[in-house]
């Protein structure tokens, strides 16, 4: 074990343990909130374990997709101990820490089976209430072996919250699998599953496993199960039930043990009575439903959102650092994002690589709300009849923001007499220009 990262405020204690592990050998990090861990977990360093406090590191460790949990807590609090460990924490340790005692602990959770972040993307990132419900369902959830349904718009990160599941779940040392079954052409999508022998058809020319055997002892992840032809319906169905499958042009069934998360933005429940999905394996499925809410539910973690993909695709691009104004931010917490957080992460990505302001020697290049217009107008407009087309709101500020060009065009760009047109303060003006990002 080489790397650790420390969480909390920088005090004595903090850096006296950085100190002792430094004499171990070991590389360290640190960061003082729970917000900069998960930020930096998420952006992909390489991390053997993590140290924090009792509250921190309990939070940490119901994440999901983090590396070991080390938590440090008052000495002789055998029940806290306890309850840490119940509630997902990798090993204990008191204050003040002994050097032995820090040793043994790290050898310990050296041992355990590593918690893979997710390769689709961070770990679940947002620290208001609804994250941290969605969290807490996760924790509740991941030790069981029942079947889960995850449901939610397109782009809310069904995916992410699946490979979460996986993560905080007892199965973490082994696979998780995923499949779109919308992507997959209906013919080919039996023998994806559960595989085939060869000669089952005519371009069988060897066996091939299917995906319930890859995943065995770990997670299938079958996305867009709404897509699922009904005959297919049938012999997903027998696999739940008798946790067995059969490969295509095979007459032995084969034993598999595999936890099946599902996930879809259909309404099931309306494809059941439409005849469209099978009755039986709807409530199959719908045993542990999660409802990943939109983004416009959670409109406070937009910010956090928006300097993480910011700092992730400025590394990807190799860019340099990025810097995101807190005026900029605040447009982007305004915005309806129908496309929820994967059109934020594209509008991101866009501003980052579009963005051909220089950086000051030794700092962070600056992305304010200039380099977000040009950005954001390529962004699809609201059907009519949505949420977003009927907002008395929305309607008021693209009202706004198209009288204000307007009547910069008339005075040419003057802002003076703009403002007089317009009836509002020169201050005020320049304040809705960057609001809305008019250069």
């Amino acid at each position: 074990m080489h790397h650790v990262l420390l969480v909390g405020a920088d005090d004595d204690a903090r850096r006296g343990l950085h100190m002792m592990l430094d004499r171990l050998g070991k590389q360290v990090s640190a960061v003082a909130e729970l917000a900069g861990a998960r930020s930096w977990l998420g952006s992909g360093h390489e991390c053997d374990a993590v140290l924090a406090g009792a509250e921190l590191a309990t939070q940490l460790a119901q994440g999901g997709g983090a590396p070991p949990v080390i938590a440090v807590l008052r000495p002789r609090d055998v029940a806290g101990a306890l309850g840490l460990l119940a509630g997902g924490v990798d090993e204990v340790v008191s204050d003040p820490i002994d050097e032995l005692a820090l040793v043994l602990a790290l050898r310990h959770v050296a041992a355990m089976p590593r918690r893979t972040a997710s390769a689709a993307g961070p770990a679940l990132i947002g620290d208001g209430a609804v994250m941290q419900q969605l969290r807490a369902t996760i924790e509740r959830i991941a030790a069981t072996r029942s079947t889960v349904l995850i449901l939610g718009e397109s782009g809310t990160g069904k995916e992410l919250v699946a490979r979460a599941i996986h993560d905080a779940s007892p199965r973490r040392g082994r696979r998780f699998v995923a499949i779109n079954c919308a992507a997959i052409p209906a013919a080919l999508l039996e023998s994806e599953l559960f595989g085939h022998r060869r000669g089952a058809f005519t371009d069988a020319v060897r066996d091939k496993r299917g995906l319930f055997e890859d995943a065995d002892g770990g997670t299938l992840l079958l996305d867009e199960i709404g897509e699922l032809p009904l005959a297919l319906q049938a012999k997903l169905l027998r696999a739940l039930q008798e946790g067995e499958i059969r490969r295509v042009g095979d007459t032995a069934s084969i034993k598999v043990d595999v936890r099946l998360i599902a996930a879809t933005l259909r309404d099931l429940a309306d494809d059941v009575r439409e005849g469209r999905f099978r009755e039986d394996l709807y409530y199959r499925l719908n045993v542990l439903p999660v409802v990943i809410p939109p983004l416009r539910e959670r409109t406070e973690d937009i910010p956090q959102l928006a300097r993480f993909f910011a700092r992730r695709h400025a590394a990807r691009h190799q860019l340099g650092e990025v810097e995101l104004t807190d005026v900029a931010v605040d447009v982007l917490a305004r915005q309806p994002w129908p496309g929820n957080v994967r059109e934020l992460e594209n509008v991101l990505e866009r501003a980052v690589v579009l963005a051909d302001g220089p950086a000051p020697a030794g700092g962070a290049r600056v992305i304010d709300v200039d380099y977000l217009a040009s950005v954001m107008t390529s962004r699809a407009p609201s059907p009519a009849g949505s949420p977003e087309a009927l907002s008395i709101k929305k309607a008021t500020r693209d009202l706004e923001h198209d009288l204000i060009r307007r009547a910069l065009g008339v005075t040419q760009g003057n802002r003076t007499n703009a403002a007089k047109l317009l009836e509002i303060s020169h201050r005020a003006l320049l304040y809705k220009m960057k609001e809305y990002g008019i250069s």
